[in-house]
């Protein structure tokens, strides 16, 4: 992350001047509003909390402003300001960010025209590059006072400048293809005027259709890829016509090793055998990532004389006799190798090879988005796991809880549980009574998860401060501090708790309903009740209310079960016809294990492709 004040070192004239204005013309971008990154700008705003933002591209002699937010006039119709009220060529020369807490202390801006005119005192900008890496602008977040940029502030609008440098790089992509999609139908009229001709002309054009076509499938195909096995899936058949190669490869580069992507719907035995290489082994593809250059293997005979029995074999094993790696560069690093293999041998000419490699720099850029991807879902799935509780031991009673995410993978939520035990009645005594809490904060990404976090913590501690522990009084002491607290939550939950009954194996249930979806009560004779008591969900808007609770005995055999609203929520079904099915369901399998009637309810109730995650707790007097 880039420090406070920090230096460019570089000559804010210099710059690849006509490269970045051909780009920004592929990306369709000129002096005037753009609709995409007009919302990259308000997205700086809303979420830096500043009063200017903008999207800045710089050209000879000016830079321009597609999207722009809280630029007063006349440079909000302009849309356009000459380089020496820029700060932003600071950033297309040196290709950093740039960071500024007050530019009239800084020694490089303290003269510069736009403080005075456009009142930039804080700057913030993060680079704007193209598939390339070409930097042509900058994401930039103005404040009119000094201000000390946060680590998250930096952070986000780091992330604001990745999607911006996508959207840009996807526009030129779409600019590329359509020129590509042109140029193949020239050929295409072309080689049907030459067919008349000869043989070889009409051969020659057909094999430049197929590698135009190629290069417009690899930009079209591999732009929509949502992960690395996507990647992989789409390559098998991405390679067409008379050149089509056997089998297409792709090893991903992880430190000092590459790992082989498995083909996720063909079996290739020998394939799986060798998943994972050191960059060492004398193998094409290591060679490849090694030496950072395309390797040619022409036959079998080249193979033995210049590469390992094991290189040897595994090619023998999947039938190979011509190899042809290609390193797959990324923005900023080498991510690993394309091997490109047939059976028989093929002679691989300069206009194939050239139009392999140009299709080798779709699918790496497939590949870093892939990558960063499932990077996303990791972090994701790993934080939404380490937030959640591990359940309590308590004698007398079962207890069971099930946490799963949503159908896509980096939606993280704001869904959880919490069950703990209240101190002992007396001091040496047995654990105390059960808090059980289910609940859902409005949302599907970190902040949701964040906010999750903090108001767990919040009611366990409103809880454990107001003795005798009523669920009722530890909600109203939450609702009283997220209206007092700088804290954006919202949503509903179920807090309860849970007693044992003197000298009788039945328990009582007391809670206080937020605004959740109702819990269920299933006796041992398989009769299902809704506990129906409810107040409103609780909003830091809404204020301090009086939260009310409700009783309910337990005898022995009951099953008492919680969820969020993911469970009962599908997008073909009424939401009161799901209540019912859930009902049904806990009748009908109500006396299996809790861990497996959890995960038969979840399998049962819920939307195979949901959009929201779903928690699931039960509870059983036994």
């Amino acid at each position: 992350m880039p420090k406070q004040g920090q230096e460019s070192g570089a000559d804010p004239g210099s710059g690849s001047g006509i490269a970045q204005w051909r780009a920004q013309r592929l990306a369709g971008l000129s002096a005037a509003s753009d609709t995409g990154m007009d919302r990259f700008a308000r997205l700086v705003s809303r979420l830096l909390r500043v009063p200017v933002a903008f999207v800045s591209l710089v050209e000879e002699g000016r830079q321009i402003l597609p999207g722009l937010f809280g630029l007063p006039e006349p440079w909000a119709v302009s849309r356009a300001l000459p380089l020496s009220h820029s700060l932003c060529r600071y950033v297309v020369a040196s290709g950093q960010p740039l960071i500024v807490p007050d530019a009239r202390a800084d020694e490089r801006l303290r003269t510069d025209p736009a403080i005075g005119d456009l009142g930039i005192v804080a700057y913030a900008g993060m680079p704007l590059t193209d598939a390339d890496g070409l930097v042509l602008g900058a994401l930039c977040a103005i404040d009119h006072e000094p201000r000390t940029w946060g680590e998250s502030e930096l952070t986000d609008l780091e992330d604001l400048a990745a999607a911006c440098s996508a959207e840009l790089c996807l526009r030129i992509l779409s600019a590329r293809s359509r020129s590509a999609q042109k140029v193949l139908e020239t050929a295409r009229a072309a080689a049907e005027r030459a067919r008349s001709h000869a043989e070889r002309l009409e051969q020659e054009a057909q094999l430049g259709m197929d590698h135009a076509e190629l290069l417009l499938r690899a930009s079209e195909e591999l732009a929509q890829t949502s992960g690395l096995e996507d990647v992989r899936r789409r390559l098998r058949d991405l390679f067409v016509g008379a050149g089509k190669p056997s089998y297409v490869g792709l090893l991903v580069a992880d430190k000092d090793e590459l790992h082989r992507i498995a083909d996720p719907d063909i079996e290739h035995s020998v394939e799986r055998e060798v998943l994972t290489l050191p960059v060492s082994a004398a193998f094409p593809s290591t060679r490849a990532m090694r030496e950072r250059r395309a390797v040619f293997v022409p036959d079998r005979e080249a193979l033995v004389a210049e590469y390992s029995p094991e290189a040897v074999g595994f090619s023998d094993r999947m039938g190979f006799t011509t190899v042809l790696c290609l390193p797959l560069w990324g923005s900023r690093a080498l991510l690993g190798v394309l091997a490109v293999c047939w059976t028989k041998r093929h002679e691989v000419g300069v206009t194939e090879r050239a139009t392999l490699t140009a299709a080798s720099g779709y699918i790496a850029q497939a590949v870093e988005r892939a990558l960063h991807l499932d990077e996303r879902i990791s972090v994701a799935r790993q934080l939404q796991e380490a937030m959640l509780t591990d359940l309590p031991v308590a004698e007398g009673i079962e207890i069971s809880a099930l946490y799963e995410p949503a159908a896509v993978g980096d939606m993280i939520g704001g869904d959880w549980y919490d069950a703990y035990h209240l101190p002992p009645a007396s001091s040496g005594g047995a654990p105390g009574a059960l808090m059980v809490t289910v609940g859902d904060i409005t949302g599907h990404d970190m902040h949701a998860a964040t906010i999750m976090g903090q108001i767990r913590s919040m009611l366990r501690q409103a809880t454990l401060d107001h003795p005798p522990y009523s669920p009722a009084a530890a909600l109203t002491a939450l609702d009283t501090a997220c209206s007092v607290l700088p804290i954006e939550a919202g949503g509903t939950l179920v807090h309860a708790r849970l007693d044992p009954t003197a000298d009788s194996p039945d328990w009582t249930l007391t809670w206080s309903n937020a605004g959740h979806p109702p819990p269920l009560i299933r006796t041992r004779d398989g009769r299902v009740d809704l506990l129906g008591e409810h107040d409103i969900l609780f909003h830091k808007d809404l204020g301090p209310l009086h939260r009310t609770e409700a009783r309910r005995r337990l005898p022995a055999g009951s099953t008492v079960l919680f969820y969020t609203d993911g469970l009962i929520e599908r997008r073909d079904r009424d939401i009161d016809a799901s209540l019912a099915q859930l009902v049904d369901l806990l009748a009908r399998h109500g006396d299996l294990p809790l861990p497996e009637l959890l995960h038969r309810i979840s399998d049962g109730s819920a939307d195979p492709a949901r959009g929201d995650d779903v928690v699931v707790l039960a509870l059983r007097v036994p």
